[in-house]
């Protein structure tokens, strides 16, 4: 195994997203900071700040510039960060007067973090787009399944009845809310970061906030108040929201594989995983990438908090620490979509199972429905005490608890009615459409 299973040949299928990957490669990152620093120059130049001519050639020169990548990793592992060495090689490649143009007024990290902005647009987008793509097939699932009558189970037992198009619909009401909590999150995780060496951009005299608010033009980025140099909370912000993703998606992950196991086989979750000895199994593979990757950002959002705290006016371990764990968090997050979807795209809903599970209770689990309807005759608590009576003795007598309790009160109740479960469903239906015009 490779020091991240992502990053593995073998395991990157199962745990990795290539397009979010992609965005965190060596090529991306370079690429994105050669972008920074050509916006940058346009600017300074646009705002009379550097020469024309220098600008032009180096957005030229950045706009296909190839570094030599062992030298940057070289001068990387020296300075800490590989916007160093990559300026040094492109003022080598620029030449000339123009050169000492290069990353004029700027600071390593507003390079880097500009970047790193720029490549979380693309991931942002990403995850959105699968987000939708998960939400629609939830909601077809939801609608299909709303008269599909199941045991709804509290603390793993079987408690009242309910649908499976509801069940469904509460597996989509979150993604919902994750999608509006993302466009919440942009404005302030897209912005631009620049601020000079301290965050006066003293450098640039009094054009600084010129320059800053140009580069936001240029590049499609919100400006801030201010440079965010030590103010993580944008980054942590979106950390958190990657991980409450994956917990939602956790959660269904987890209810599937409940539901799936072999007593119950109330789904089938597509084509699993075989076992190298038992030939007769299937195992819900996805499902429990799923939850995994639950847990995994569930740990890892504990270092991007720590990560927030950073020393005076610039830090070195918290943002070292973010490079560390954000990505990981990405990917994992568009991992655990792609399994959602193939899970929620195959999955094969066994209606008679799932009747057959609410009936093997010989009508237990109506015993809320059996109090209500005698408490229309007798009062509630006496109600409550003859159901529970009636209770005790289904499990002896193999009777089911509406004719036992038939044969111990004379109240006009319809038994009929009550013993059906689709008959005690309450407000799903509607509960069901609320959620489903939210989408």
């Amino acid at each position: 195994m490779s020091i991240s299973p992502a990053e593995s040949a073998l395991y990157g299928a199962l745990f990795s997203d290539p397009d979010i990957a992609e965005a965190f490669s060596d090529a991306a990152t370079i690429r994105a900071m050669l972008d920074v620093e050509r916006a940058l120059a346009r600017v300074q130049a646009r705002l009379g700040i550097i020469p024309e001519d220098a600008a032009e050639r180096i957005a030229f020169v950045a706009g296909s510039y190839e570094p030599d990548i062992a030298g940057v990793a070289a001068g990387t592992e020296k300075s800490g960060v590989p916007i160093i060495p990559l300026v040094e090689q492109l003022r080598a490649a620029v030449g000339g007067e123009a050169a000492a143009y290069v990353h004029w007024g700027a600071t390593s990290q507003d390079i880097v973090d500009t970047g790193l902005v720029l490549r979380l647009r693309g991931v942002a987008g990403l995850l959105a787009g699968k987000i939708e793509q998960l939400s629609g097939l939830l909601g077809k699932l939801a609608d299909e399944h709303r008269g599909t009558v199941m045991a709804a189970r509290t603390r793993s037992q079987q408690a009242l009845p309910t649908s499976f198009g509801l069940k469904a619909a509460g597996w989509l009401s979150p993604l919902i809310d994750h999608a509006t909590r993302l466009d919440e999150v942009r404005p302030r995780l897209l912005a631009v970061q620049f601020g000079g060496a301290v965050g006066t951009l003293a450098a640039l005299g009094a054009r600084g906030v010129e320059v800053m608010e140009g580069m936001g033009e240029e590049l499609g980025l919100a400006v801030p108040a201010g440079p965010w140099h030590v103010r993580r909370d944008n980054l942590a912000e979106f950390a958190g929201w990657l991980s409450i993703v994956t917990g939602s998606l956790g959660k269904m992950g987890q209810d599937v594989i409940l539901l799936a196991q072999s007593e119950i086989a109330e789904v089938r979750p597509g084509a699993g995983g075989g076992s190298s000895t038992m030939p007769q199994k299937s195992n819900p593979v996805a499902c429990e990438v799923m939850v995994t990757a639950a847990g995994l950002n569930a740990s890892l959002i504990s270092a991007m908090h720590q990560a927030t705290i950073q020393e005076h006016e610039r830090g070195g371990p918290g943002w070292q620490l973010e490079w560390l764990t954000l990505p990981q968090m990405a990917v994992a997050t568009g991992a655990a979509l792609n399994h959602a979807i193939a899970v929620i795209e195959m999955l094969e809903v066994d209606a008679a199972r799932m009747r057959a599970n609410l009936d093997e209770s010989n009508g237990l689990i109506l015993a809320e429905a059996a109090t209500f309807a005698l408490a229309e005759h007798m009062p509630r608590p006496q109600a409550q005490a003859l159901v529970k009576e009636a209770c005790s003795e289904v499990p002896q007598s193999g009777r089911t608890l509406m004719e036992i309790l038939a044969g111990k009160t004379d109240a006009p109740v319809d038994w009929d009615t009550v013993a059906d479960p689709a008959n005690y469903l309450g407000s799903a239906n509607e509960l069901i459409d609320r959620i489903l015009s939210r989408f």
